[in-house]
């Protein structure tokens, strides 16, 4: 019986790292716990009055959540190994009250200072397997740690792209450039780098899934907001006479495509066409169907 409580715990932490490995590493980048956190978040936060500050919050507010039931759950898991050995197969150090408290307690406790790297030493196992298992936790802990810096590393320089070609389209919606003027060697250059970071986007709602649930603020300079304006300047570039200028409105209007299916299997399932998911993308992030 203590070891099928063991083996519970055992199966917490399991669970817990594979759901850390699937968000982190994997290259799907689809992690189950995460993702539904950040989706019951975001859809609760649609729902709240004051909403253009809430939604705000989702996208930091559901990385903190995540990375605490990860460390919530590693803990327990670990303290249910530990709990059918307590205090038997451990330690206590002279004067300690440890072993005076309840066993779920103290395994608790030595759960948490071990996952911590504190090593306070006053509850040391005793048992050969225990005495290996234990720091196995601390070197968990250590990798919830620096996991959880590099996922803050990596995903804000994945927005700030995100933001740098919606403020690009802004710029481009205010100008409101012909089909005439993108007919030139310029217009062609223009709709090319514009594929390429719509191309990059893409990737990055593939490899940062949670980026999706980061607001991009009040104003109208959001990709939710001006996305709709690269399809038609897509569509111009297609209407123009220049061979290269028609190879880059067709590599645009291709790469919008594509990040519309992203977008429509991973977070909105319409099922329609670029321009539907793009109206749907709006709508989710509080804006109505982008305007030419």
């Amino acid at each position: 019986m203590e070891w099928l409580i063991s083996l519970a715990g055992v199966t917490l932490v399991m669970a817990a790292l594979r759901d850390l490995f699937h968000t982190l590493w994997h290259p799907s980048r689809h992690g189950g716990l995460s993702r539904l956190v950040m989706t019951a978040l975001w859809k609760l936060a649609r729902h709240v009055r004051a909403r253009g500050r809430v939604v705000g919050l989702v996208g930091p507010l559901a990385m903190v959540t995540v990375v605490g039931m990860w460390a919530v759950i590693i803990i327990l898991g670990w303290a249910i190994i530990y709990w059918p050995h307590m205090p038997g197969a451990f330690t206590f150090a002279p004067g300690s009250r440890a072993a005076e408290q309840p066993a779920l307690l103290d395994s608790v406790y030595l759960s948490l200072v071990t996952v911590a790297t504190l090593g306070l030493g006053d509850v040391v196992p005793a048992d050969g397997w225990l005495r290996l298992v234990s720091p196995l936790e601390a070197l968990v802990g250590f990798v919830l740690l620096t996991a959880t810096v590099s996922w803050v590393l990596e995903i804000y320089p994945a927005l700030t792209r995100r933001r740098a070609l919606a403020v690009r389209l802004a710029l481009l919606r205010d100008t409101d450039p012909t089909t005439g003027q993108l007919d030139c060697v310029v217009g062609a250059l223009l709709l090319d780098s514009l594929a390429t970071e719509v191309v990059r986007v893409r990737i990055d709602f593939t490899q940062y899934a949670e980026a999706y649930y980061f607001h991009d603020g009040e104003d109208h300079s959001s990709l939710a907001a001006t996305v709709g304006y690269a399809a038609d300047l897509a569509q111009r570039g297609q209407a123009a006479r220049r061979p290269d200028v028609l190879l880059a409105g067709d590599l645009l209007a291709d790469a919008l495509k594509d990040l519309a299916a992203i977008l429509d299997q991973r977070f909105l399932h319409t099922g329609g066409t670029p321009q539907d998911v793009f109206a749907a993308y709006a709508a989710d992030h509080g804006r109505g169907p982008t305007q030419s």
